[in-house]
């Protein structure tokens, strides 16, 4: 008989590859479709979104040489402040506004001063963030604002595109992203000066390393067979639950990140796979934003669950916030380890990394404390289909009603 591996949602609805992607003409490099696309003059290809912050950061510093300091949300990435650090400059960490993703402006007012290089509003989840706020704030300090729209391309404010309202921006090419080829990083700039730096950066610290793009490309081969309901469970699933199993709750997410990341160039076939899949990249943001408003309603309709929306982001998963964080953590217990694509955004506040340091700001940060205690994601992706997503309703609904 057979072995039938059991079906499995990915934590995130990325763009799945298919045999074409792997080979054939390439119509025009990836740049410049993302450029286009976009609406900017070009873009930047790196090997990953941290790799694009990273240069971004070290042409900032060189041309600022007195303000050493980059403020960004106190629940993000943790890669964002080992990048920032892996440009020579200090992240201070910003509180958030109560119940939300964002930084809150009178607190990031407060955190900027003549020693501020940078303002990084962050976009989660494809949901948007107050670019304007930023950019005024920034402004006013002498600073720059570098969109962090890693979980967020294809998303628009006002008719414009993420990343492309402040002075910089970039986006991850990430597995499970929107559009991926494994890892990759898109950067872009409005100022053609910024630009030409971040060129000259680039070719200071980052360099070809065989090794390294030997080993993205196989990952990425990996990733065209095995990102699709029957190949998730060997790719993800079975390692998340045993990380689970074992209490070990990075690992499950995925969070066990080094200082050390690779800087290294992307290879042709890479950018030529990323080029070729591009064309369906806005047909799949329309076909899950349409799934995730069919679906909102639903999960919004649970008494004490709120779900972040708004009008122009793309859906990767539906982000929710709980009531408190013992109901969180029981819809976890039960849903975490399941195929249904359940899961957490980051574990902790930034503060509460082990592997971080000290950062200026993070002794007073309550709110993204609690946004990280009450808050999952499930999977926008097309593959779970609707008994998948109902069921996950009710044990939502069954744990906040038994308490």
């Amino acid at each position: 008989m057979w072995f039938r591996p059991e079906p499995e949602s990915p934590p995130t609805a990325g763009l799945p590859l298919g045999i074409a992607d792997l080979g054939g003409d390439v119509r025009a490099p990836l740049t410049a479709l993302a450029a286009s696309w976009l609406g900017v003059e070009e873009t930047q290809l790196e090997c990953s979104g941290t790799a694009a912050l990273t240069v971004a950061l070290t042409a900032l510093s060189e041309y600022a040489r007195s303000r050493r300091e980059v403020a960004i949300p106190a629940f993000t990435c943790p890669l964002v402040p080992l990048a920032i650090r892996r440009a020579g400059l200090l992240p201070r960490l910003v509180d958030l506004l109560p119940g939300s993703f964002d930084m809150d402006p009178q607190r990031l007012e407060d955190a900027c001063g003549p020693q501020t290089l940078a303002v990084v509003p962050t976009h989660l989840g494809g949901r948007t963030a107050d670019v304007a706020s930023a950019n005024a704030i920034a402004h006013s300090a002498g600073a720059l604002t570098i969109e962090d729209a890693a979980q967020a391309l294809g998303a628009r404010i006002d008719g414009r595109f993420a990343g492309t309202l402040g002075d910089i921006g970039f986006y991850s090419l990430a597995a499970g992203k929107g559009l991926s080829i494994f890892e990759g990083g898109l950067l872009v700039a409005q100022d053609d000066v910024w630009r030409e730096r971040f060129r000259r950066a680039s070719h200071r610290v980052v360099r070809w390393h065989p090794g390294w793009e030997i080993r993205r490309s196989l990952e990425l081969a990996g990733y065209a067979a095995l990102y699709r309901p029957s190949g998730l469970g060997f790719a993800y699933g079975n390692s998340l639950r045993r990380a689970l199993r074992r209490g070990d709750l990075i690992g499950a997410a995925g969070e066990d990140f080094s200082a050390d990341f690779p800087l290294h160039r992307v290879g042709r076939w890479r950018r030529a796979v990323g080029a070729r899949a591009f064309g369906r990249l806005s047909g799949f943001i329309e076909a899950t934003r349409a799934q995730a408003a069919a679906r909102v309603p639903a999960l919004a309709s649970i008494p004490g669950v709120h779900v972040f929306t708004d009008e122009g982001g793309t859906w990767p998963y539906l982000m929710l916030r709980l009531p408190d964080e013992a109901m969180r953590d029981a819809v976890l217990k039960r849903l975490w380890s399941s195929r249904h694509g359940v899961a957490r955004m980051f574990v902790h506040a930034l503060p509460d990394y082990e592997y971080l340091e000290a950062m200026p700001g993070g002794d007073d940060v309550p709110n993204a404390r609690d946004f990280a205690a009450r808050t999952l994601t499930i999977t926008n992706s097309l593959w779970l289909d609707d008994a998948c997503f109902e069921h996950v309703c009710a044990v939502i609904e069954a744990v906040i009603v038994s308490r």
